[in-house]
């Protein structure tokens, strides 16, 4: 079975490096989960979700013991690492950075901002779960500054914005902006109120505006709204609003 994915024109033009965008479309999983989720957490059954994630990590080349996943837990921490890691042991972590070659990182959203970057020059790669919470904490300074500590450079990082909700899509209360300009004082420049509609909060937006804070200096998109698209992307929002289910897609980058 070949497994779709979507890529960045960017990172796809460095020869020492892997990466893709997974939708839900290519894998094994059934009924509200069908067909490619990789969450083993949320109803699916896992000998399916384990499936889809080895044919995620071979469709790019790699072994499924060589992709490496996180706990997500919505926070502003970074794992370096350094040595190859346990995959049966989690940690609670939303981003993680390396230098290893042979070890893909993968990133689990379904409306949350999947983030990939990449130093070509000196070989350090990075993968960020970046939602509002996430997001306005600092998880993405705290990457580049991982990875700057690995030897990048934030100038020379590529950082690749997946498939992830659109402000058009996320909708919120008045309460929720002001605690976010609370905790992100200049933040107010990602709302905006639709004529007749609630607030809509930009998430994709604030997330740009965050790496190119940091210095990042290429940014590029890839991929569509999750809630527009519920065809070929999970997105949680979307399915809390049709009282249904939905399962996690996958990014991936890793070097060769």
């Amino acid at each position: 079975m070949t497994v779709p994915f979507e890529q960045s024109e960017a990172l796809a033009a460095m020869p020492a490096l892997r990466h893709g965008f997974f939708g839900r479309q290519g894998g094994h999983s059934e009924g509200e989960f069908a067909s490619n989720n990789m969450s083993i957490a949320l109803g699916d059954k896992p000998h399916l979700a384990e499936a889809n994630r080895t044919g995620a990590a071979q469709a790019l080349g790699y072994l499924r013991q060589n992709l490496y996943l996180l706990k997500q837990v919505h926070s502003p921490s970074v794992r370096v690492l350094t040595d190859y890691p346990d995959n049966d042991v989690p940690v609670e972590a939303d981003a993680m950075v390396t230098r290893l070659p042979t070890l893909a990182l993968g990133i689990l959203t379904a409306d949350c901002t999947p983030i990939l970057l990449a130093d070509e020059e000196t070989g350090v790669i990075g993968a960020v779960h970046a939602g509002w919470r996430g997001a306005v904490d600092g998880i993405i300074g705290n990457t580049v500054a991982a990875m700057t500590g690995l030897g990048a450079a934030p100038a020379r990082i590529v950082a690749v914005i997946g498939p992830t909700i659109s402000g058009d899509n996320y909708e919120v209360g008045p309460q929720f902006m002001t605690e976010f300009v609370a905790l992100q004082p200049d933040g107010w420049r990602y709302f905006h109120v639709p004529p007749g509609k609630r607030t809509h909060f930009d998430l994709p937006g604030f997330v740009e505006g965050q790496l190119r804070a940091a210095g990042i200096g290429t940014v590029d998109r890839v991929g569509g709204c999750t809630y527009a698209h519920p065809d070929r992307y999970f997105s949680h929002r979307y399915a809390t609003h049709q009282g249904t289910k939905t399962g996690r897609q996958i990014a991936i980058i890793g070097l060769t």
